[in-house]
């Protein structure tokens, strides 16, 4: 069984997250929603270091500064279990490349309530707003239906 260790990453720039809209593959539990950048570990791989391979090849960029925000728990009755270290960035070089997993888009933050995200997903952009210290959020779906949310042990 694969693992389900994952990173997800939005990159900040001019009040934008640089998102991807999962267009491109055909198996995919996000496909047609908009979600950041980021993957499954790596055998050996240790957070950053998953974070930083995905995002290079995900988006061509070399990231130069980010921060761990946050650890959600997925829950859902489709797939076990996934694990997945929610960062932010708001330092990185390189040219934006193309990727063969969605389309890569900046997104105003204000907008992004409005794009087909996650439920869940509005639980921590709003965390991510109010710069919430470090947080530990669980999210069970049955489907694509949040139906319940954890935070750091308490349900909201």
């Amino acid at each position: 069984m694969r693992n389900n260790l994952t990173t997800l990453c939005y990159i900040e720039k001019d009040d934008s997250y640089l998102m991807m809209h999962r267009v491109k593959k055909e198996k995919d539990i996000n496909k047609d929603k908009w979600v950041g950048v980021g993957g499954h570990f790596e055998e050996g791989e240790s957070p950053e270091e998953c974070l930083l391979r995905e995002v290079r090849e995900e988006t061509g960029l070399e990231l130069k500064a980010w921060k761990l925000r946050g650890i959600i728990t997925f829950v859902t009755d489709v797939q076990q279990t996934e694990y997945m270290f929610l960062y932010t960035a708001d330092d990185y070089a390189g040219e934006m490349t193309e990727c063969s997993e969605g389309n890569l888009e900046w997104v105003k933050k204000s907008k992004v309530y409005h794009l087909p995200i996650w439920e869940g997903d509005k639980i921590f952009f709003r965390l991510l707003e109010q710069g919430a210290e470090f947080f530990s959020l669980k999210l069970r779906y049955e489907g694509d239906k949040l139906v319940e949310s954890v935070l750091n042990g308490k349900k909201i």
